[in-house]
This record gives structure tokens, C-alpha cells and sequence, in this order.
């Protein structure tokens, strides 16, 4: 059975049709996810959230807005930025409040002394290589075939997790265009040779 016939069954709360659905969708919700965040275990736990919040709402879905995959996708992508916002947050109240600290105990004690090195800055740390090499080739052929906007407005919002408002600020374009863009340009990718049915 495809996603779009178990989905369905998962609403009205069949486990069977849920364990089914789970195994076909769990390896492209982690996928994305992984994309999106870039941390295995983060990544781990967001899928989890992902499919367990498709058990508790798959009465939502609607199909005349488009396919079961597609729905639960946006759901792991929604998730997904979220948890990037979140941590981004959460490290602007880090540096704030060490920022503020450093600079209390900084006029507490004075002039540095000279004698003392400045300590070297940390290098940043690799991002681990993309998983998936078939997945991945086919994915960068299929974007080679977008227009220009489109492979950047696809990239921003599903690569780096901004919002559709995010991706138009940083393009400098409408939000109603870059909308247009996205949509055109997921059809085409949904549409390129060796797509997932």
C-alpha cells in the first residue's frame, strides 16, 4: 500500500496501517530532516516527533491539497525549521548573557595583563558528508534543471530552513513570486526522471 491509502487508515487510528506507513516514510522524513539540521541525533529525534505527530494528526490531511508524502514532508520540514529557529534563539540568549558575564567580570578586573596570550580561536567544526550517494546525485541533477530562482528559493528553503518570508527577504523579491518559484520548481523536481512515485 502507498502513503496516500494508509494515511487514512492511520486517522481513524489503525496501528497496522500506522507500522506500514512508518516503515515507507521513515527514511525520507529523516532525510529531510538531516538536511535541514545536520546533526544525526537531533535529526533522530525530530523525525521521531515528526511520526508521532502523524499518528496524532493524520486526520488532517487533505489529499485534494496534494499527495500523503508531500503533506507529511512539509510536516518534517516545518519541524525541522522550527527546531533550527529554536537553537538559533537559544544561542542568541547564550552569547547575550556570556557576553554580559564577560563583560561585569572584565570591569571587575581590570586592564589585562600583558604577559598573558591571547587564547586562539577554535576552528569550526566540519559538517559530516551528505549521506545517501545515489539519492544525493539524483537530487543535484534534478536541481541543475530548475530556473535560477527556483534552484536558489528550493536550496534556502529546504537545504538551509528558512521560511518562504525569509527566502523573499533574502532574495529581494515578493513573497507572492518567490511562492510561485518554489511551487514551480517542486513540480519540476516531483516531475524529473528517477523520482520516487
Amino acid at each position: 500500500m502507498e502513503a496516500d491509502e494508509l494515511l487514512p487508515l492511520v486517522a481513524r487510528g489503525d496501528q497496522k496501517a500506522f507500522e506500514d506507513l512508518y516503515g515507507l516514510v521513515s527514511g525520507p522524513v529523516y532525510g529531510l530532516v538531516r538536511r535541514v539540521l545536520r546533526d544525526r541525533a537531533q535529526s533522530e529525534e525530530v523525525a521521531q516527533e515528526v511520526l508521532l505527530e502523524l499518528w496524532r494528526t493524520a486526520a488532517r490531511f487533505d489529499p485534494a491539497r496534494g499527495t500523503a508524502l508531500a503533506w507529511i514532508l512539509t510536516l518534517a520540514h516545518r519541524r525541522a525549521v522550527d527546531r533550527v529557529r529554536g537553537a538559533r534563539a537559544a544561542g542568541e540568549r547564550e552569547r547575550h548573557a556570556v557576553g554580559e558575564r564577560e563583560r561585569r567580570a572584565a570591569e571587575r578586573a581590570g586592564p589585562p595583563a600583558s604577559d598573558q596570550a591571547a587564547e586562539e580561536p577554535e576552528e569550526p567544526e566540519e559538517p559530516e558528508e551528505a549521506e545517501g550517494g545515489p539519492e544525493r546525485e539524483w537530487v543535484r541533477r534534478c536541481l541543475e534543471r530548475l530556473t535560477d530562482l527556483q534552484h536558489q528559493a528550493v536550496t534556502l528553503a529546504y537545504y538551509d530552513g528558512y521560511t518562504y518570508r525569509e527566502v523573499a527577504r533574502r532574495l529581494s523579491l515578493p513573497l507572492g513570486t518567490v511562492k510561485t518559484r518554489m511551487r514551480d520548481g517542486l513540480t519540476r523536481l516531483r516531475d524529473c526522471p528517477g523520482a520516487a512515485a
